[in-house]
């Protein structure tokens, strides 16, 4: 059975900058439920503008916390 995680992300662009850079290599967040979660910093990607990356976000992962989905829901 799939599990679902949400949480927001409040990431400047110059934060994220150091992901490309290579020095950030995950990314860890308190979800709204209170549980830590940390998940590789490339699964951003798809949301990153400009300005960085900003948003409320819903990762689905399976019953082994195997990472499945990671979509912006606001």
């Amino acid at each position: 059975m799939n599990q679902y995680v949400r949480f927001a992300l409040h990431i400047p662009a110059a934060d994220i900058l150091a992901y490309y850079q290579g020095a950030a290599k995950t990314v860890s967040v308190v979800s709204d439920d209170g549980r830590r979660i940390a998940f590789p910093a490339d699964k951003l990607r798809p949301f990153v503008t400009e300005e960085g990356v900003f948003g409320e976000f819903e990762m689905v992962f399976d019953a082994q916390n195997r990472f499945i989905q990671l979509q912006r829901i606001k």
